[in-house]
């Protein structure tokens, strides 16, 4: 090899070298953003046995129909809000338009037979009492003037059913309210008794809840009571109770009806719900409903102690509850630090032993 060219390798190479040694600068570490926590504290909270409950509507109805006929109109579907009287759906009233046409000339025939009649039975009367004609004619013409009279009444009352079950063709909302159902499709043929649409009043709800017979002299004592909505993280006060004055012989219990204000938005019928009977109050250990997080059958939270990462701590939930917090019987001490968002608490969290 030629030492010109020797010379020309022996430069790469410490070139090379000079390149690997040399390390990229290091990116500045991103500063650490601390963690929201709240403490486990005792405080007072009421004490009350819970039961499972559905949100049911106080005015739920399916409107039927009372007369056969293809329907012809539908004017509301799931969804829609209807007011009181409004026109949800149409009938085809052709027959019934006959049926009224029939009924009125018949009406018209009845009433002129009975304006015959009763000219008929005053005549026989002055006859009768000008000797010119019988008492057996005066009788006569007084059964042809009443029978024309019950002719009469009985057409009024045809033509009056005739008038109704046209109006049964409109078939109009019994309150206002929300269609929850249409049970039909335009042009299908209705029949008495056929289901057509089902609405529920939204402002007329309340909470049916399942409780063991022997908490009812409890509840009857005027027992304070609140309504957990879970799917909705929401708590709404009841405004009445009821209890129904019976119990199932099976399971030995009995259906207690807790009335919702109106201004309870945002609940449905069928939402499941969880009724609290509120017996006393007492000091428990609280830790936040956000803090508490729910993984498989494992229930947790993230201890921040110090300025060091978060640990995923297992404990055990009561029953105590109330809008802000939830009762934890074991695996935390009072003044320990929670993380109040646990996801962000768990890609920070310190990692298992």
């Amino acid at each position: 090899m030629k030492p010109a060219s020797l010379a020309l390798l022996a430069a790469a190479g410490m070139l090379a070298a000079a390149c690997g040694s040399a390390e990229p600068p290091a990116a500045p570490k991103a500063a650490a953003v601390p963690l929201a926590t709240a403490a486990a504290e005792l405080r007072e909270v009421d004490l009350a046995t819970s039961a499972e409950a559905v949100v049911e509507a106080v005015r739920q109805s399916t409107v039927s129909a009372q007369v056969s006929g293809r329907i012809v109109d539908i004017r509301f579907d799931v969804g829609d809000r209807v007011e009181k009287g409004s026109v949800i759906l149409r009938i085809d009233e052709r027959a019934a338009n006959l049926a009224v046409a029939a009924s009125e000339a018949q009406m018209r025939e009845a009433e002129a037979g009975l304006v015959n009649a009763r000219a008929n039975y005053e005549r026989t009367k002055q006859l009768f009492a000008q000797k010119f004609v019988s008492q057996a004619a005066v009788d006569k013409a007084e059964a042809d003037y009443k029978a024309a009279e019950s002719r009469m009444r009985a057409t009024l009352a045809g033509a009056g059913s005739a008038i109704t079950e046209k109006s049964f063709t409109t078939i109009v909302a019994p309150y206002s309210g929300v269609v929850s159902a249409r049970h039909v499709q335009l042009g299908e043929m209705a029949s008495p008794g056929k289901p057509l649409l089902t609405g529920f009043d939204p402002s007329s709800l309340r909470v049916v809840a399942t409780v063991p017979s022997a908490q009812v002299p409890a509840i009857q004592a005027g027992a304070k009571v609140r309504i957990e909505v879970p799917s909705l993280s929401r708590w709404v006060d009841v405004t009445g109770v009821t209890v129904v004055p019976s119990a199932d012989p099976r399971t030995h219990t009995t259906q207690v009806r807790l009335d919702l204000p109106v201004d309870a938005k945002g609940l449905l019928p069928g939402v499941f719900a969880r009724a609290y009977f509120v017996t006393g109050r007492a000091p428990r250990l609280m830790v936040p409903r956000e803090a508490v997080i729910h993984r498989s059958e494992v229930t947790a939270v993230y201890v921040v102690e110090g300025q060091g990462a978060p640990r995923l701590r297992q404990v055990r939930l009561g029953t105590a509850a109330d809008d802000r917090g939830i009762e934890v019987l074991a695996g935390l001490k009072p003044g320990e630090k929670v993380a109040l968002e646990p996801v962000k608490a768990g890609m920070s969290a310190a990692p298992a032993n």
